[in-house]
This record gives C-alpha cells, sequence and structure tokens, in this order.
C-alpha cells in the first residue's frame, strides 16, 4: 500500500477494492502508516459486516542472545486502536485454530501434547482445549513466572501453568529414540 497524493485528504480518498469483506491482520516486516491507513477505511466503510482478524498477541518474537523484535500483537493492536475495535484473533490461544484441526483430523486431545516458548499463547491455549502442556524455557518466559503463577490463587494465572517445562526442546531428543 502506498499514500496516494501529499496530504491526508487525498490518502481518505485513494480507491478501495469494492470486494474487501475483512482486513486481517498478520506478520508483516513492511508493515506502514499508509497499510494502517488503508485498513482503517476498509473497516470505516464496511462497518461491523467488516471483519477485522488477527492471527496472533504476541508482543515481542525473541531471538537469540535475549534480544527481541516488535510481534505482530503491535500491529494487531495498531489497527485495533485506529478502528476502535477488537480482532478476532485466530491463533494462539484462542481455540478457533485448535477446533479447525480437530474437525478435519482424528485428535484426541487426552493424546496430545502443547509445546510452546510462551505462557500467555501456547500454555494457554493448550489448557484450554485439554491438551498436556510443555513448556520450552527458550522464549521469553522464565520458570519464576511459572512459579509465580503457580502460586496464585488467581484462576487466570493457574490458566498459564504448564504440565510439564524443559530447558530446551533439544531436551525430548532422547525420549524420541524410544
Amino acid at each position: 500500500a502506498a499514500l496516494h497524493g501529499p496530504s491526508p485528504a487525498d490518502w481518505a480518498q485513494a480507491p478501495l477494492d469494492p470486494a474487501v469483506r475483512a482486513v486481517l491482520v498478520g506478520f508483516d516486516e513492511h508493515f506502514s502508516y499508509a497499510k494502517l491507513c488503508q485498513a482503517l477505511r476498509y473497516l470505516l466503510r464496511g462497518g461491523p459486516d467488516c471483519l477485522l482478524v488477527g492471527t496472533n498477541r504476541d508482543h515481542r518474537l525473541p531471538l537469540e542472545g535475549g534480544t527481541a523484535i516488535p510481534g505482530t500483537g503491535c500491529l494487531v493492536k495498531a489497527v485495533e486502536t485506529a478502528a476502535q475495535r477488537e480482532a478476532f484473533i485466530i491463533g494462539k490461544p484462542n481455540r478457533y485454530m485448535f477446533d479447525c484441526v480437530v474437525s478435519e483430523f482424528n485428535i484426541d486431545p487426552a493424546r496430545t501434547i502443547m509445546v510452546g516458548d510462551r505462557l500467555d499463547t501456547d500454555i494457554l491455549m493448550g489448557n484450554s482445549c485439554g491438551l498436556t502442556t510443555l513448556l520450552t524455557l527458550t522464549g521469553v518466559t522464565t520458570l519464576d513466572e511459572v512459579k509465580g503463577h503457580q502460586e496464585s490463587d488467581c484462576p487466570d494465572r493457574q490458566s498459564l501453568v504448564p504440565d510439564y517445562y524443559v530447558d530446551s526442546i533439544a531436551d525430548l531428543l532422547p525420549a524420541l529414540g524410544d
């Protein structure tokens, strides 16, 4: 998307595709003010009939060495703020994705394990779907955070506690060889 013309009045008059009925916000390393303007214009034009869908709410994506970059959740929040409405999240921790997989494949939740490195997405989804959960400590979550949630009386915090944890997914390799 590019801004059309030199002024905000020009940007608000740029042509829109009449067939668009949804705005999807996902990871986009080229996210821009122009795309934000275009998303808002589609949502305003379509009103509540124009869906606002986000892939996930991850605020940060951890990188090796303890650094991080902004996650898709930052982009979703920008569009939500501009549109003054909340996106329907199809990815973790929403169970929508899991329900789609279950409807397509014969999956027994009692025999399924959710492995992930984030409490607020991976582990929350696994717990809410009745899966066994395994946290890897290679992401943004620390063991101290897990202990804090575990010791809390708050049900929302308890829903973030994994069944098991490992330092790294590589710790599972010996068990997979059996």
